[in-house]
């Protein structure tokens, strides 16, 4: 049996890691090269990305991965969305923004004077988060400056290799790609006062890129190609998400929640406009037609809250584990509050808005925290199915909140669903299948692709009570 190997960078807004993806006859799996921290860095202007460090930990990873499978034949890179680098002359103008600094606020309301938010529905198709790219280029004065404007993991893509382009699934988070078209929305860029020529060209997941750099090469340890993936995290996550049915849902769960269903033409009705559901382009042109829900962010900011209180660290699964033990009713508030979205004291912010009905123990309250995404899960899903005209069947939750079993059965017990719990690394199985199948190396369709994820990650199941 041939067993073929590529090297997945798989970017995180808490952390990051370079894997070994391996696949053959009958086997999908993966091998964790290097995971480094990633996270808001405050400057003087705001909150940044310390890309620099990043970028580091990506290349050191990669000469890692090689070291230890020198038969590797390509590297993929998929991230979170919406954050960019501006270049000027292939040279990096300043370290990028991180999406929660509090500038896109007055970028959303510029935007909307020169274009309301329910024509850039109808040209975008995204629901409305202050923080989409359109709105942080309104605001960001090197804008001007810059010749061309890169997403995360086109960036690191063009450090890799010299050549600038677009991924079309992330691009599809900017607000400035057509959902019809699938192509840059120049005209509304130029309206807005952002300059359509730091666009770069798009490609579709499965082109090649580039080859490394020749000095890159040397210290990573041998010359390969970059292929673009689902670079989306969320669109690479949704490549792996073995959808046993048509009628099936998916949550791909970390930081966020990104909860709805796989179609192949948009729903650009006036309800899904108000329901704020987002048509973010998949692999193979798909429409990943969801809703951004605040997930695990909300848990581990509080653990972290209760980190720096306590000076020491908390075993989460043991706190988990208490939680599922409380009995009774616990109390619920809005997960997607507007006032949870930034860092900082998350248990007071909870407590806000909880009111008189704060958890007395630790316990109790990471349980509310639980039950209250899983009922904005709930919600989500329910409205994906009125929407989509779809009567759903069953969710596959893949990422890092499949490991969360209360979370899974919290789920299952507030959509009245089976939940199929798994895989963990969805996201990382996803960029690697698409860079397997560029090769060569995997079948030719989604559906085909899932069989493979579905024959070698067996899903855990947890049946509503």
């Amino acid at each position: 049996m041939t067993v073929r190997s590529v090297a997945a960078v798989d970017l995180g807004a808490t952390s990051g890691r370079v894997m070994i993806g391996r696949i053959g006859d009958g086997r999908l799996d993966l091998e964790l090269v290097s995971r480094f921290p990633n996270g808001p860095v405050g400057r003087e202007d705001g909150l940044h990305w310390d890309f620099g460090a990043l970028y580091e930990h990506v290349v050191a990873g990669l000469a890692e991965a090689v070291r230890r499978e020198p038969g590797i034949e390509s590297i993929g890179i998929d991230s979170w969305a919406v954050d960019y680098g501006l270049l000027k002359d292939g040279e990096l103008l300043a370290e990028p923004f991180h999406y929660r600094d509090d500038r896109t606020a007055r970028g959303v309301a510029e935007v909307h004077t020169e274009a309301p938010f329910a024509e850039l529905y109808g040209r975008n198709g995204l629901q409305f988060l202050p923080f989409n790219t359109l709105y942080q280029y309104r605001v960001d004065s090197r804008v001007a400056d810059a010749d061309t404007a890169l997403l995360i993991p086109d960036l690191i893509a063009f450090l890799l290799t010299g050549t600038a382009v677009a991924e079309r699934t992330n691009a599809s988070t900017t607000g400035l790609l057509g959902v019809q078209s699938g192509e840059w929305d120049d005209e509304l860029a130029v309206r807005l006062g952002i300059p359509s020529s730091i666009l770069p060209t798009l490609v579709d997941p499965g082109a090649t890129i580039g080859v490394l750099r020749a000095d890159l090469a040397e210290r990573i340890g041998t010359e390969l190609p970059v292929i673009a993936v689902g670079s989306h995290d969320t669109a690479s996550a949704v490549v792996a998400a073995p959808l046993s049915t048509p009628r099936s849902a998916y949550i791909s769960c970390g930081t966020w929640g990104l909860v709805g269903v796989e179609l192949t033409e948009p729903v650009l009705t006036d309800a899904a406009r108000e329901a704020n559901f987002t048509h973010e382009l998949g692999v193979d042109r798909r429409y990943r037609f969801l809703h951004n829900v605040t997930g695990l962010w909300l848990l581990s900011e509080t653990v972290r809250a209760w980190e720096a209180e306590d000076g020491s660290p908390i075993d989460l699964s043991e706190l988990l584990a208490a939680a599922s033990a409380v009995t009774g009713e616990v109390p619920l508030f809005d997960a997607n509050d507007a006032s949870l979205s930034a860092p900082g004291d998350m248990p007071a912010r909870i407590a806000a808005l909880l009111g008189d009905s704060v958890p007395s123990t630790r316990p109790a309250f990471a349980r509310s925290i639980v039950e209250s995404i899983a009922t904005a899960f709930a919600e989500a899903v329910r409205t994906a199915s009125d929407l989509s005209g779809r009567e759903l069947d069953s969710i596959h939750l893949v990422g890092g909140g499949s490991l969360n079993r209360l979370l899974c059965q919290a789920t299952a017990d507030r959509t009245g669903l089976p939940v199929l719990a798994g895989p963990v690394e969805a996201t990382a199985l996803g960029n690697v299948l698409v860079q397997a199948r560029a090769l060569g190396a995997a079948p030719a369709s989604l559906e085909e692709l899932r069989a493979l994820v579905a024959a070698t990650h067996e899903p855990e199941r947890f049946d509503p009570r």
